[in-house]
């Protein structure tokens, strides 16, 4: 499986530091809607449904003033569309854990959480169901 790399760093970048402490910023992205093959009931075969996206990096970025030196969010919408065009997902948990190792692949991410909701999961009882899931850089 090749991502798209959200941003093109594979190296370890040096954490920025004010007056001795670590600055970590919070880069997300709120309601990403993608359209996936996703399920693992008979009803859910050869059919796309939504999913709504939440996503939470913490990334340090002290002094950050030109794009370069931070992770652009809109890769994280092109990461989840590659994950999708790849083919049937058998559990939003996996969708989840591809997403959240997707965005860890730029050195600088050091933790990322990934929120997936399948909004006709269980309609119309529900808004929505779906899996929260968290990666730590070890």
């Amino acid at each position: 499986m090749v991502l798209p790399s959200l941003q093109d760093n594979s190296s370890e970048a040096p954490v920025p530091e004010v007056q001795g402490r670590v600055v970590m910023t919070k880069i997300f992205v709120t309601g990403l809607k993608v359209e996936a093959e996703i399920g693992v009931y008979a009803h859910e075969k050869d059919r796309a449904q939504p999913l709504v996206v939440d996503v939470e990096l913490d990334v340090p970025t002290a002094g950050a003033s030109r794009l370069a030196d931070t992770v652009n969010y809109e890769t994280i919408g092109e990461s989840a569309r590659a994950i999708v065009a790849e083919g049937h997902i058998q559990l939003v948990e996996d969708f989840a854990e591809r997403l959240a190792r997707a965005c860890l692949a730029d050195g600088r991410v050091m933790r990322a959480r990934v929120r997936v909701e399948k909004p006709l999961a269980l309609a119309p009882h529900a808004a929505a169901a779906g899996v929260e899931i968290t990666v730590v850089r070890g």
